[in-house]
């Protein structure tokens, strides 16, 4: 069986046109002295971890638990902090930065732009014959359709717009420019902002969990509000987020919402949040800007977290979190309470028994 090639080098990119796209410095190991040319124009091919590096490769270090592997580093350039340098093996150039991990983003997505955003998965152009599209639907020039997808009436979908294999777009749904929805995507009741992606399997726009308790049993509410997602919004794959109840759900501009995340009915996510999987967001909560949800924590309902704030992962938050704050635990608790109270446990814990 060959190998597969899922994301080819846009083209080869020489170290120095890598060190300005990045803002690096380049030091040279014993390949020779960093203002030759011959350093300067030596290209770069492929991105590779630490250990597994070869010569073309580029890499990174940031990290001193993996230090033993920077040492086994045989790439032709790795970018690292200036106290690091005598860390790098010798036949190694280094690119001099002050965030590695920032600089190698920004160095991967200029060799590999085509990564960035999820792309036709039938690698076509226009709508395909095996997609199911209303007559009333409204699509500008530009967008890719795959074999399967169904978009309903009145819906509207910018330019340069790609709808993956099995998609449903319901009835009157907008969906930017430049967005890429993943396959087996459902997307009713929504406003889609430009340049968002959607990664396979999410739901947006079902209903909320809105029930009224009868002695006859649940009585369901309605949910007429709409799920509103801002310019450049990420949304990882399976994760659902329900339309409003009596007012919008609402995802703020730059927000990356993680894999598996559940989002409640009248929710507002504040702009540029960090939500990590499998965390959960009761109803009618606010999340303010700059929010991180550590991964399977859970927000009870009509709570606010204030802007800044930082939640721990499998934290549970039954109180509001005032901004800048950050906190752990369940029920959570300022972070430092928190931690001193585990450490508290451990160290009762190693104790032995009474006699």
């Amino acid at each position: 069986m060959s190998a597969a090639d899922f994301f080819p080098l846009a083209r080869p990119a020489s170290l120095s046109e890598i060190a300005r796209i990045a803002g690096a410095e380049i030091r040279a190991g014993s390949v020779g002295d960093s203002a030759s040319g011959a350093l300067s124009s030596a290209l770069i091919v492929g991105v590779a971890p630490l250990d597994w590096s070869r010569a073309g490769d580029l890499c990174f270090y940031d990290n001193p638990r993996y230090r033993e592997a920077l040492s086994e580093c045989r790439a032709t350039a790795c970018f690292l902090r200036e106290r690091h340098l005598a860390l790098l093996p010798k036949s190694v150039a280094a690119l001099v930065v002050d965030d590695p991990q920032r600089a190698m983003t920004l160095a991967t997505a200029h060799l590999f732009p085509d990564a960035l955003r999820p792309e036709s998965l039938f690698r076509s152009s226009g709508v395909s014959p095996g997609a199911a599209v209303h007559s009333d639907a409204r699509l500008e020039p530009g967008v890719v359709v795959d074999p399967g997808a169904v978009i309903g009436p009145g819906a509207e979908i910018g330019a340069g717009t790609i709808i993956g294999p099995q998609a449903v777009i319901g009835p009157n749904v907008r969906i930017g420019r430049d967005c890429s929805i993943g396959a087996h995507v459902s997307l009713t009741h929504a406003l889609i902002g430009d340049r968002v992606v959607i990664h396979p399997g999410a739901r947006l726009g079902q209903d909320g969990f809105g029930f009224v308790a009868t002695r006859k049993g649940y009585l369901k509410t309605p949910q007429i509000g709409r799920v509103i997602v801002q310019d450049d919004v990420e949304i990882g794959a399976n994760a659902t987020i329900d339309r409003g109840g009596s007012r919008d759900t609402v995802i703020g501009e730059g927000a990356k919402i993680d894999n598996l995340v559940q989002i409640g009915h009248n929710v507002v996510i504040g702009r540029f949040c960090a939500i990590v999987a499998q965390s959960g967001i009761a109803g009618s909560c606010e999340i303010g800007d700059f929010v991180a949800l550590g991964g399977q924590s859970a927000v009870a309902g009509h709570l606010t977290i204030g802007e800044g704030a930082a939640i721990a992962a499998k934290s549970g938050v039954m109180r509001e979190v005032p901004a800048g704050q950050r906190v752990g635990g369940a029920p959570a608790r300022p972070l430092r309470r928190f931690l001193r109270g585990e450490a508290l446990l451990d160290r009762l814990a190693r104790k032995d028994k009474p006699t």
